[in-house]
This record gives structure tokens, C-alpha cells and sequence, in this order.
């Protein structure tokens, strides 16, 4: 992940995320937090329809596993490349 994009065989079939989209799903998830109603059709709307609902809510479970994987100890933390 440290390129910007997830490519991922869990994902499904539109698995690449530019880093333009998983910006834009930060910040949706960050306006529609656990509990809001219709909250993946919300994100998917808010990034422009380039995600499905079905997309948005999946990366956001992926993302989910790839943090318990880093908070067990059984992942390394990645090692990102910061631009300014």
C-alpha cells in the first residue's frame, strides 16, 4: 500500500484504488461515522460514484483485517513514502 493504491485479490473485480479515491474514503468514512444510515451508499456518493457501495463497504472491512494484523504483531507496520 505504500504506492497509493490497493491492488488486492481480496477486493473483487475494481480493486485498484488511486490515491485520490482512498483520500476521498477517509474522508467520507470521517463524515459518516458507524451507524448513519445507508453509510456505504453515502461514502460511494461522496467520492463521486467511482466505488460502488459494495467496493466501499469491502476495502473498509480489508482494511479492518490489515489493522488487527498490525495491532496482533503478526504484520510488520508498513513503511509509507510521505511527499510534502
Amino acid at each position: 500500500m505504500s504506492s497509493g493504491s490497493t491492488n488486492s485479490s481480496r477486493g473483487g473485480a475494481n480493486a485498484v484504488w488511486s490515491v485520490r479515491e482512498n483520500k476521498l474514503f477517509e474522508e467520507a468514512l470521517a463524515s459518516y461515522g458507524e451507524g448513519t444510515p445507508d453509510r456505504w451508499h453515502k461514502v460511494s456518493r461522496a467520492m463521486g460514484g467511482t466505488k460502488t457501495a459494495d467496493e466501499v463497504r469491502r476495502h473498509y472491512e480489508i482494511l479492518e483485517e490489515d489493522i488487527k494484523l498490525i495491532e496482533s504483531g503478526r504484520v510488520p507496520f508498513p513503511k509509507y513514502k510521505y511527499r510534502n
